[in-house]
């Protein structure tokens, strides 16, 4: 039987598995889209800065960067469940990474316009096959039963040999 590894050991290779998945999607950077991690749930922030206003009238987030906060939230959120098991089990070796699953669709609720705030998101796999998953996320800024934005998606997921 295997020693146990130590926590910290286990949380740094965690942290270093989503740093190495965020940092693969330069969209990501691009945004500023950060993750907080506790265990395997991630939220999403999306931290507010003058350019993510797309109504200065207002003023409200642009609709196409609450879309692409969304689907990046739902993407990182669908690869880091799937890769989870492997990440623990140590198959995920020298940095890596999973390729990430393509999206069939997206389909985004406006329920009301985003404040010029930070914003925070978590998405829920509802399934996940060996070819298809969907996902769930929700998007909230200063009450976590507010939402402001919410969508589902369909992805196309990767084969074993990559492709």
């Amino acid at each position: 039987m295997r020693k146990p590894e130590p926590v910290q050991v286990i949380k740094t290779r965690r942290d270093a598995a989503l740093h190495g998945l965020v940092q693969s999607v330069p969209y990501i950077q691009f945004l500023g889209v950060e993750f907080d991690r506790r265990g395997d749930e991630l939220t999403a922030v999306l931290p507010y800065r003058e350019e993510l206003i797309g109504n200065p009238m207002l003023p409200a987030l642009h609709g196409g960067a609450t879309a692409a906060f969304l689907e990046i939230t739902s993407i990182i959120g669908l690869t880091w469940s799937t890769m989870w098991s492997d990440m623990e089990d140590g198959k995920l070796q020298d940095g890596a990474l999973p390729v990430i699953p393509k999206t069939i669709d997206f389909t985004v609720d406006y329920l009301r316009s985003g404040l010029p705030r930070d914003a925070y998101a978590r998405a829920r796999v509802n399934r996940s096959g060996r070819r298809y998953a969907s996902v769930h996320v929700e998007a909230w800024q200063d009450n976590r039963d507010r939402l402001f934005a919410q969508a589902t998606g369909h992805f196309l997921m990767p084969t074993p040999d990559g492709s």
